[in-house]
């Protein structure tokens, strides 16, 4: 392996969830293609068993248990990713265990999951 290939490597590693994210959307838009692709690929080809194999989670909900002690940066957020009005948000979060966005991929709710949690709230992924 290259000099230069073992340094992009490593620069990688070091990406948080949330960076890593932006990574992959920013090289789907600059080469047109898409990551999930060869993941559902993979998932459809894989060998067939006696027992049913368990199926890959492709769609997550995530669910904000607790807005912790910094509220106001939560409903910042929450109202940023949903779309929602200043007051939608606040009720939303406010109503605490409550699914912030569901349905959404893996990687999107690894990265919601951070950002929220970085602001100090509580969330899980189911």
């Amino acid at each position: 392996m290259s000099e230069k290939v073992t340094n992009l490597i490593e620069e990688v590693k070091a990406l948080t969830v949330l960076e890593l994210s932006e990574l992959v959307k920013a090289l789907e838009e600059e080469f047109g293609v898409s990551a999930a692709a060869p993941a559902a690929v993979a998932v459809a080809a894989a060998p067939a068993g006696d027992a049913p194999a368990a199926e890959e989670k492709t769609e997550f909900d995530v669910i904000l248990k607790a807005p912790g002690a910094n509220k106001i940066n939560v409903i910042k957020i929450v109202k940023e990713v949903t779309g929602l009005g200043l007051k939608e948000a606040k009720e939303l979060v406010d109503g605490a265990p409550k699914a912030v966005k569901e349905g959404i991929s893996k990687d999107d709710a690894e990265a919601l999951k951070a950002k929220l949690a970085e602001a100090g709230a509580e969330v899980e992924l189911k």
